[in-house]
This record gives C-alpha cells, structure tokens and sequence, in this order.
C-alpha cells in the first residue's frame, strides 16, 4: 500500500494525530505525559517548531504545529522516536510504542487554525473524560486561557490575538469560542484528498510545492489528483450535454453512474455518450 505523500514547505501548518500501537496506551501515568512534554520542547528547540495547541489523550495525542523550516518529518522523528526510547526504558519493555507513520493534515491557517485549536482542547470533553476543558491538565487550553502560565515553546499569541488586541480582553472571548465549540459542525467534513483542510485556492498552491523529484507511484491517486470540481461545473462551462458529460468523465472524479443520476441518464447511455465523444 503506497504511503501518504509528506508535503512540506517552510511556514506549512499541520494537525498531527499519533496514536498507540495496537491501540494501546502511549501514556501510562502523569509522569510520562510530562516526560513525552519535555521530549517535544526539545524538538520545538531544535527544528524551530511553533506549536499553537496540544492535546495529550491516553492512547494518543494531537498536535497543531507550523514549521517555519519545512522540516515536519525530522522532528516527528525525533518526537517519537525519543519518546519510545523513554517510555520503554521507564516500563522495562521493548518494541513499538506508536502504530505506524503518524497522520498529518496540511491546514488553511487563516480559515481553519482556530477551529482546530478549539476542537483539539475540547477532545477530552467529548470523550466525557472531563465536564470543561479546564478540567483537563495535559492540553493548551489552561495555559491559552490566562489560567497558568505557558511553556516558552507553546505560542498562544497568534490564537489569542484573532480575538482582541488586549490580552486580557483576548482571553475572556477565547475561554467563550472554546466553551461554545462543543457542538462545532464536523470539522472534517472539509477535508479535501485525505491530507488537505483549506479552500481550492490553498490546495492548488500546496500541490505545485510537491518536490519535482518526487516519487509519484510513492503518492496515492486521491493525493495526487487535483480536487475535485462539481458537476455543475462542467454542465456550466460546456453548453453541449454531451460534452459536458465526457469532460466531467475524463476528469476522473466521478463515475458513469454518477454522471448518469445527475443527468437523468442510464449509465449505458452515458457509456456510449463517452465513447462517441473519445473518437472525435
């Protein structure tokens, strides 16, 4: 099975998930959320991470980190790999820690980061661990909420200054976004090609920045395929029917049978339109 392709760029923004092998626990106890905490403040350091929120669950965890270098894969490397270096070394146990590559979804930062940040401090609530996000210890929202004072490598500027200019001010309306998220549509219903959150425009510009040297049999087809437009807009830009039918075809996105419900068509009808239409 082909690995999703790791598209980096310096400034790029990503919602990272890692979750525990087998679905097991990644974190036994406090002492080694603070441990796993300590391992990322190094990797902030050393790759010149901005981390705006973090969640610590029990079986994994959820990041939203920008990378000012380009450099998402080198210091998820060093996170979990030196994270299951110590884990194993407090428990007396070898193997892996983490099940398999970690999940990386490339974000729209002006559209979607504060709904992000919101909806990876609420994870706790909804998974009725805790009543209010206050609650939870091991997540951004204490110290992005003025109730405790914030690692040097956590900012919590940029969150805070969409809502006010004054930081106290800031941190009132941020405390009400959050205690309103709980029911936020689904935030991944805008998930475009399995790693894109952002409008078309966004998406486009992403893509052209896939290195000219990469692998592309690397890359599943729905990465690699531009997104997809919607039928009205080949019945739209083509007057013909006919043509409009074999342009959206040709596109890849979508199926005879698709095409035919949404012209009232048989899908043998459509075949043969596709066909008549692929010999001129």
């Amino acid at each position: 099975m082909a690995r999703p392709l790791r598209i980096e760029f310096d400034g790029a923004l990503y919602h990272v998930t890692s979750r525990g092998d087998g679905q097991d626990d990644i974190y036994f106890d406090d002492e080694d959320r603070k441990i796993y905490l300590e391992v990322l403040r190094h990797v902030c350091e050393r790759f010149n991470w901005v981390v705006h929120a973090y969640c610590l669950m029990t079986n994994h965890y959820h990041l939203l980190v920008e990378t000012p270098d380009g450099n998402l894969s080198k210091g998820m490397r060093q996170l979990n790999g030196v994270y299951t270096q110590r884990f194993n070394r407090k428990v007396n146990r070898v193997g892996h820690v983490f099940q398999g590559r970690y999940k990386a979804i490339i974000v729209q930062k002006e559209t979607y980061l504060l709904e992000l940040a919101r909806y990876i401090v609420l994870n706790p609530v909804r998974a009725k661990m805790v009543r209010s996000a206050k609650d939870w210890s091991w997540s951004s929202y204490r110290a992005t909420a003025g109730l405790v004072k914030a690692d040097e490598w956590l900012t919590t500027n940029w969150i805070l200054s969409s809502f006010s200019r004054t930081k106290i001010d800031a941190i009132k309306l941020y405390r009400i976004f959050v205690s309103e998220g709980r029911n936020q549509p689904k935030l991944w219903e805008g998930l475009k090609n399995q790693i894109y959150l952002g409008d078309e425009v966004f998406i486009e510009e992403t893509q052209r920045m896939i290195s000219q040297d990469a692998d592309l049999s690397e890359i599943p087809s729905p990465q690699r395929r531009q997104v997809e437009k919607p039928l009205e807009y080949y019945e739209r830009k083509y007057s013909d029917r006919d043509t409009a039918i074999f342009k959206t075809y040709e596109s890849g996105a979508y199926s005879m049978k698709a095409i035919g419900s949404y012209y009232k068509l048989h899908y043998s009808r459509v075949s043969r339109i596709i066909k008549a239409n692929n010999k001129t």
